[in-house]
């Protein structure tokens, strides 16, 4: 474990997540306390606030303390602010963002980083958020498994989460693209991935956007892929967060997949997010 001088830093879970205190992170922060932040991100995967007051400029501010900001295509509908995506849930609907096992955007050519979600409104109980550790998945594989899948790289696709087919603007509050102009937009990554600044290798295949394995159809990939997509998220992989209102949720978009739990019944949910932008899969 590593030591912090700045941050107190407290463990929710075996596999990955960690509660950082003292930090306010509206009065600003230094240098020094911004490298403790990201030191336990890629310690922990994800990492989460409480008791939070964030404006946009603020919420903008702290994620470009991590890297340049991602404006998610499928969200960006013309709005005065595309950088800040409004996640919002109301009673009655019948869909969520993020309702199945993902990582976020990585149809992208280069996904994002991660991303910094903020807490609004909640509900009493109900629309918890779930964590998977994706190096684990990795790790605890078979060396027969592992050594077929290092050279196997996996088709990503928004086809299944976007797009006026999809018809999901009128079955949930948090809208997105269903214009006549919208094309889906594809990228090829591996299914073992590196992570860019830990060295460590994970597992980067998910269910909102992982289609088949480059070269195969989806008929052929399907047996391989369902089989990595359930491991991936077995639960001693797994941390789960109940959101209070201002809390942040920050995960590192490399080495995990994340579901929003859709279980808040009569309750209204209302949050933010910003994504912060990434590199090529390697």
């Amino acid at each position: 474990m590593t030591a912090y001088q700045r941050i107190t830093v407290s463990p929710i879970a075996g596999a990955l997540g960690a509660e950082i205190g003292g930090v306010d992170i509206e009065a600003g922060l230094d240098d020094a306390t911004i490298a403790e932040i990201r030191r336990a991100l890629l310690e922990h995967l994800v990492i989460f606030f409480r008791d939070q007051k964030l404006d946009d400029r603020s919420h903008k501010e702290f994620s470009r303390r991590f890297g340049r900001l991602f404006v998610h295509p499928n969200f960006d509908l013309g709005q005065a602010d595309p950088e800040i995506v409004r996640v919002v849930r109301q009673p009655g609907d019948e869909r969520i963002i993020g309702e199945d096992w993902h990582s976020d955007t990585t149809m992208m050519a280069e996904p994002p980083m991660g991303a910094i979600l903020y807490a609004l409104e909640v509900p009493p109980y109900g629309g918890d958020t779930l964590f998977a550790n994706q190096y684990l998945a990795w790790e605890t594989l078979s060396d027969g498994m592992k050594a077929m899948l290092s050279g196997l790289k996996a088709v990503h696709s928004d086809i299944k989460v976007a797009g006026p087919h999809n018809k999901l603007n009128a079955r949930r509050s948090s809208k997105i693209r269903e214009d006549s102009n919208w094309q889906a937009t594809e990228s090829v990554h591996p299914v073992v991935r590196t992570h860019p600044e830990t060295g460590r290798k994970c597992l980067f295949v998910n269910r909102s956007y992982s289609m088949r394995f480059d070269g195969m159809t989806e008929r052929e990939s399907a047996p391989l892929l369902e089989f990595l997509m359930e491991h991936g998220h077995r639960p001693e992989f797994t941390c789960r967060f109940r959101w209070q209102a201002g809390s942040i949720a920050f995960w590192d978009n490399r080495c995990t997949k994340h579901l929003a739990v859709h279980d808040a019944g009569p309750f209204h949910r209302r949050l933010q997010r910003t994504q912060i932008a990434g590199d090529a899969v390697v």
